[in-house]
């Protein structure tokens, strides 16, 4: 068999190989979310915190984003439905000039909602981290996710991993358009989750623990 052919074979088992891993990752991800996700605030059940995961207020062309702007949505109204009575906003802060959870309470409160009943995880680089952190940082072992459909999956099924009773409110999705490239990158991070448990890895940062009210 001469090279070209070794090559060729090589490379076709390489893309079969991603291809499987990739479909049984997102289908592990995808069965552990069944039953636990929602989409309407008057019929998911009551958790006293909420995670809202967060995500850049605008686009790299200056535009707002849509899933910044559904996800604040979704938070206001798990809180004004009393779904949720506390909620901890876990997003990226990893440069001075960059700060997701404080934009998120600032469009919150600018909304009507009391500061004091929001927590800040400045810390939460990664969906990754941000579920680790909130049970143990925070101490929470019961939680409702805020974010798309496709985030909570993922979000869930680490939550499942940590011992966490977990269900998602779905924020609204935005269109396949817009949407592709992080569908996309959705995909491999889902494989990412399973590597990140294959090799034990651990949140950035931890720090002190954050006690949030009964």
């Amino acid at each position: 068999m001469n090279k070209k052919k070794i090559l060729s074979r090589t490379l076709l088992g390489i893309v079969i190989a991603s291809v499987s891993i990739t479909y049984l990752c997102n289908r592990a991800i995808k069965r552990a979310s069944q039953g636990h996700l929602y989409a309407d605030s008057k019929s998911i059940p009551y958790n006293r915190v909420g995670l809202l995961l967060g995500t850049a207020k605008t686009g790299r062309n200056g535009n707002n984003n849509p899933y910044y702007d559904n996800r604040i949505q979704a938070a206001l109204s798990l809180i004004q439905d009393d779904k949720i009575k506390y909620l901890i906003i876990s997003g990226d802060n990893s440069r001075n000039d960059y700060n997701e959870p404080e934009m998120m309470k600032a469009d919150l409160v600018k909304a009507g909602i009391d500061s004091t009943i929001i927590y800040l995880d400045y810390a939460g680089f990664r969906t990754f981290d941000s579920i680790k952190r909130l049970k143990e940082i925070f101490g929470q072992d019961s939680v409702t996710i805020i974010s798309q459909q496709f985030h909570n999956e993922r979000a869930i099924y680490i939550a499942s991993r940590e011992g966490i009773s977990a269900i998602g409110f779905n924020a609204a999705d935005v269109s396949i358009k817009q949407g592709l490239k992080t569908q996309i990158r959705e995909k491999m991070a889902r494989v990412k989750v399973f590597v990140d448990y294959l090799f034990g890895i651990k949140p950035k940062f931890l720090g002190e623990k954050v006690i949030i009210p009964a």
